[in-house]
């Protein structure tokens, strides 16, 4: 970033100069090499700095917030999580208004996890819990 900061200020000293653009791209290149900025955004700044632009920091950008795993988020995932262990990602970012991608860095990443809940696993109870279609796991009463 410091480096292109460096550049921009090269270009509009030779703006004010009057140096065109074509003369500034190889001054910009025999003095820095592989490290500059393409001849469209030397073109581009040229200009900016032709019509008058003084400064040579970015404009600030309109784009989507990022929530990304803000304390209050993992402490959200935690809570949620602690609740009942066997949320999928979905679920926990449908349920917290959160992207999935998010979700997934928080659980990973800032909680440690690398699996919400093991793979589940057909016991012979459950075979039979699906055979005679009953929706309570209580066996004894069944037999």
């Amino acid at each position: 970033m410091q480096r292109s900061l460096e550049q921009r200020m090269a270009i509009k000293f030779c703006v004010k100069l009057e140096k065109s653009a074509a003369e500034t791209i190889p001054m910009l290149k025999k003095a820095l090499g592989v490290d500059c900025l393409s001849d469209r955004q030397i073109f581009w700044w040229h200009k900016a700095f032709a019509e008058g632009r003084e400064y040579v920091n970015d404009e600030n950008r309109a784009g989507r917030p990022s929530t990304s795993s803000s304390d209050d988020n993992v402490k959200r995932v935690r809570d949620l999580l602690n609740t009942d262990r066997r949320l999928s990602v979905r679920l926990i970012s449908e349920t917290l208004d959160i992207t999935k991608t998010i979700v997934h860095e928080i659980v990973s990443e800032s909680l440690g996890m690398r699996k919400l809940h093991p793979k589940k696993t057909r016991t012979k109870e459950t075979e039979l819990v699906r055979y005679l279609g009953i929706k309570s796991v209580r066996l004894q009463e069944v037999l």
